[in-house]
């Protein structure tokens, strides 16, 4: 799996805090045969996982809402995002973290999901790749209010939309999370909502 077009690859950390940022100094075979320098900063946050849940009976889905700072900086007036529930992987495998964020997030606990995608969400600059899931839920799978864990300083709100509204909410730019615009249009493409 080596790019032969890559040589002299280093990387350097710039930062350790909250999660890691590197300048990755490599050197690049162009198409006229030269060997280029290059450096870029690459953001690494480990990889996560992403799901929306469905009802197929009453047509709604579920979705949460937040405060996400980075929106809040470029122009989002509240900081708050409509989203699909997500998490990070941290050691868990991608079936099980979302399983575990799901039940965190918003109070559904789910069994059976369904992978139906992977995706680099901003590969010019942040090395994760999300795994997308979709999963159906029931009323009686609700075991708690959901809203996330205190000790993440998660204050998540827990939203029931029927797919007609979630899918208006992303032309009236209520909705501008990539990764839910992602999933709701997968549901409505493949037929399932």
């Amino acid at each position: 799996m080596k790019n032969e077009k890559v040589r002299n690859l280093s990387i350097e950390v710039l930062s350790d805090n909250w999660y890691t940022l590197n300048k990755v100094h490599y050197e690049y075979l162009t198409k006229k045969g030269e060997w280029q320098p290059q450096q870029r900063e690459a953001y690494d946050r480990g990889n996560g996982a992403t799901i929306l849940l469905y009802n197929k009976q009453s047509k709604n889905v579920i979705l949460t809402k937040q405060f996400r700072a980075p929106t809040y900086i470029n122009g989002n007036e509240t900081g708050m995002l409509i989203e699909t529930c997500a998490g990070l992987l941290d050691k868990d495998n991608p079936e099980d973290c979302i399983k575990k964020e799901t039940q965190e997030e918003t109070g559904y606990k789910i069994s059976d999901v369904t992978k139906v995608f992977e995706s680099y969400m901003s590969p010019g600059s942040v090395t994760e790749i999300i795994h997308f899931f979709i999963a159906e839920y029931e009323e009686n799978m609700k075991t708690t209010d959901g809203g996330g864990l205190e000790h993440e300083q998660e204050e998540i709100d827990v939203l029931e939309l029927t797919i007609d509204k979630a899918l208006d909410m992303i032309k009236s730019g209520e909705i501008k999370d990539g990764k839910t615009i992602m999933l709701l249009q997968h549901i409505r493409l493949e037929g399932i909502l």
